[in-house]
């Protein structure tokens, strides 16, 4: 069972959750999770298997669960985004054993617990799905580069009001790019409309060189 210190930051469900799940947080975790509770930009570079997922989500989550709700329709905290659809598929389908294990840990230790929703957009979400995720926006939404250049040029940009993390998940694969350019300026138009501007955190087993990958994560 881990027993780290680490994870006294956490609230009781969460580190009793990762307690009964792993032996020992990774080094990544060691390491990330004291600066991104701590609110700074983080870039996270890590060997693949090494927990940098859950070591960017973990946080978020931990306030996620014991917060009070933001309004309805400006609920989303947090913001994920990935370069392939096919990553964010994965990694909606591998949230949800966290969420299950933490709901569970809350109820066996009888301590208030706040059900996150989450939300997928991609090129392949149906318009009647995209409607549905304005009026009742998820918790954490999982989308890609495009999706969010969409969504903060039309109506659904009142959805990310609240949005105070952004994980941008193999970095590498944007940051040198066109595509990258253009979420740089998504990432700025989404702070010129949240109430502060977002933390960013971002993944990566490649990142060469690391300090122009971190200048295009802090923008």
């Amino acid at each position: 069972m881990a027993d780290h210190q680490v994870l006294e930051g956490f609230s009781t469900s969460v580190s009793a959750w990762f307690a009964s799940s792993f032996p020992q947080p990774t080094q990544p975790q060691i390491e990330g999770w004291p600066r991104i509770r701590n609110g700074e930009h983080t870039l996270i570079c890590a060997p693949t298997g090494s927990g940098k997922t859950l070591t960017a989500f973990l946080s978020c989550i931990d306030r996620l669960v014991s917060d009070p709700l933001p309004p309805n329709i400006q609920r989303t905290r947090v913001l994920y985004i990935s370069p392939l659809r096919a990553l964010a598929f994965d990694v909606e389908k591998n949230l949800r054993a966290p969420l299950q294990g933490i709901k569970l840990a809350a109820e066996r230790l009888g301590v208030g617990f706040v059900e996150p929703s989450v939300g997928l957009r991609t090129g392949d979400t149906s318009a009647k799905d995209r409607q549905k995720m304005v009026r009742s926006a998820p918790d954490l939404l999982i989308t890609t580069p495009e999706s969010l250049y969409l969504m903060l040029t039309s109506s659904a940009r009142e959805t990310l009001a609240n949005v105070e993390w952004v994980i941008i998940d193999e970095i590498h694969a944007l940051s040198p790019t066109k595509r990258g350019a253009h979420l740089s300026l998504s990432l700025e138009r989404l702070e010129a409309i949240t109430a502060r501007p977002p933390q960013r955190i971002g993944l990566s087993a490649t990142q060469r060189p690391l300090e122009e990958t971190a200048a295009f994560l802090g923008g």
